[in-house]
């Protein structure tokens, strides 16, 4: 799968994983919500319930500042799966017109945004390399 093609099915995705290592290089794994701006993915810290605001993915940041993203589609007809990976390095936006500009690019893809407006931070993260395969066209 090409470069634009890859772009084009992760912006149409409806959620992520992303993928986070702590400086030990232990991963973790979550879904998240997010957007696309040209060669950045942004993800916010919503209102979702979490245990905590100091969330691990966060502190992984903090210490190892290499993410992956990953969406994918999968369907019991294996002729139709494929998956796009966004690998990446990401630094966290505590404030200021880089935060505001994410939050508006994820209202636009999220209408709960739009009531219920994320405070951040945001993890903005610049892509180093998209890569993608399709059962349409292996390789």
């Amino acid at each position: 799968m090409d470069v634009e093609e890859c772009r084009r099915r992760f912006a149409a995705a409806d959620h992520a994983y992303l993928a986070t290592a702590d400086a030990a290089g232990t991963p973790h794994v979550v879904p998240v919500t997010y957007a696309v701006d040209g060669d950045a993915v942004v993800h916010v810290v919503d209102a979702k319930p979490k245990r905590t605001t100091n969330l691990r993915r966060l502190r992984n940041i903090a210490a190892n500042p290499r993410v992956c993203f990953l969406v994918d589609r999968y369907d019991d007809d294996w002729a139709r799966l494929w998956w796009v990976r966004a690998d990446a390095v990401a630094r966290v936006v505590e404030s200021g017109p880089e935060l505001d500009h994410a939050v508006r690019l994820l209202q636009a893809r999220y209408a709960r945004y739009l009531t219920d407006v994320p405070a951040g931070p945001v993890l903005w993260a610049e892509v180093t390399r998209w890569t993608g395969w399709s059962a349409e066209s292996p390789g």
